[in-house]
């Protein structure tokens, strides 16, 4: 099979309902290995039950498949699957790697040396502080600095990184077309053009929950590690930093103050292990041990 058309294969299949991201990587390495396969066999051999086997092959048979890829083109969203050369090789070692990725901007900076920095919607004035202490050397440092995109702590690092002349990568749980929050529109659409912008999920996706512990996984898993600013007990920015552990990469978390609900995240963190904090070398030295 030629590759463009199995590129097409794989867009088409991961538009499908009714199969896990497991599973749909299953179905690739099927069709390179037997591009004729029929759907039944197909969702047989990726252990789909029978209600999501029907699910599967009927949301196929009515997939606009021609439609859909205008539709990209036509808002430039571009898209990369786990087999071209573009695909980010840390991303493509962890358990669960997405088999297609959409993006908007330059691609050329998931080449870059990757850190990624999460942490609280809701944050504390100390948060801020530490995020424009660190930001600025970690660009003159040239990491390029991933984060979600998301409402405090991640839109911080996003925007001190641009100030700063930085590159950084935004990965979010919706199609690359949505908004969400809103509040970060702008900030979306300077990234989609001037950085890079990243998502599994098609144009036209809106957000929900289950989207963003998902979301998470890639954001560890692009980078070389994850460093939490703030964090509470249950946090996203934990489960971003339990998938960089998951991964055998590194953790680094900033120490807060004890009475500080937004710390006990970092705090439980470091006494469990995780790099503290409390200078960029802090990080450089254990990224360095890592290369």
């Amino acid at each position: 099979m030629l590759l463009e058309n199995l590129r097409e294969d794989i867009f088409h299949l991961a538009m499908c309902k009714g199969v896990r991201s497991g599973q749909l990587l299953q179905m690739v390495a099927i069709k390179i290995d037997d591009p004729y396969c029929s759907l039944t066999d197909l969702c047989q051999k990726a252990g789909l039950t029978r209600k999501n086997r029907e699910l599967f092959i009927n949301s196929y048979q009515i997939f606009p498949l021609e439609e859909k890829l205008k539709e990209h083109q036509e808002k430039r969203i571009g898209w990369l699957t786990i087999l071209d050369p573009a695909y980010p090789q840390y991303l493509k070692q962890i358990y669960d790697p997405p088999v297609i990725l959409f993006y908007q901007g330059q691609l050329s900076l998931l080449q870059n040396d990757l850190l990624s920095v999460v942490g609280a919607r809701e944050h504390s004035t100390y948060g801020t502080s530490v995020v424009k202490a660190l930001v600025p050397e970690l660009v003159q440092n040239h990491l390029t600095l991933v984060s979600g995109l998301a409402k405090g702590i991640d839109q911080l690092v996003h925007q001190q990184t641009i100030v700063h002349a930085g590159h950084t990568i935004a990965v979010i749980g919706t199609g690359l077309d949505c908004y969400y929050p809103f509040e970060n529109r702008s900030l979306q659409k300077e990234i989609a053009q001037h950085q890079l912008l990243l998502s599994e999920y098609p144009a036209g996706t809106k957000p929900r929950r289950a989207h963003f512990p998902m979301r998470n996984r890639i954001i560890a898993g692009l980078s070389l590690g994850t460093l939490v600013i703030e964090a509470k007990y249950r946090s996203g920015s934990l489960i971003t930093a339990q998938s960089a552990l998951n991964e055998g990469r590194e953790v680094f978390a900033i120490p807060g103050d004890i009475f500080n609900p937004f710390a006990v995240g970092t705090n439980d963190l470091i006494q469990h292990g995780a790099v503290c904090v409390t200078t960029v070398n802090d990080i450089l030295q254990n990224l360095s041990k890592e290369s």
